[in-house]
């Protein structure tokens, strides 16, 4: 299944707009990339060599806010959202709108110092208050 990529960010900007008000007050120095698919380097950070990769969907990178310093002005953390292999797990345009936002709201999770664990978790809506209808 493919969709543009203006679709694709669209669903993403929906997604980060989804995200309750009490995290997103909360999120700071923090920038979105929509790219088709992860870098060499991207999958060496995930641990994700060869054909792993493929199936990475997101990626944050950065200091999550619970080590955070101020030290002054720093670069934005950032999560990049992978289009390509999302769209090769999905069926349905429904189905890649709730990857999209399981995944931003799982990569979110990792800017607040969650481990995989429970940015699994906040995928799935259980640390969100109110995730998405569909």
């Amino acid at each position: 299944m493919q969709v543009s990529k203006e679709q694709f960010e669209k669903w993403v900007a929906e997604a980060i707009d989804n995200v309750p008000e009490k995290f997103q007050q909360r999120i700071h120095n923090l920038v979105f990339f929509v790219e088709d698919y992860p870098t060499r380097e991207q999958l060496k950070k995930a641990r994700l060599p060869g054909r792993k990769g493929t199936f990475l969907l997101g990626l944050y990178v950065g200091y999550h806010q619970s080590k955070r310093l101020d030290v002054g002005p720093v670069f934005p953390d950032r999560i990049t959202i992978f289009k390509k292999p999302m769209e090769s797990l999905c069926r349905t345009n429904e189905e890649l709108k709730k990857q999209i936002f399981k995944t931003v709201r799982h990569e979110i999770a990792h800017h607040f110092g969650s481990d995989e664990k429970g940015a699994q978790k906040a995928g799935r809506g259980q640390n969100f208050t109110n995730p998405p209808q569909y």
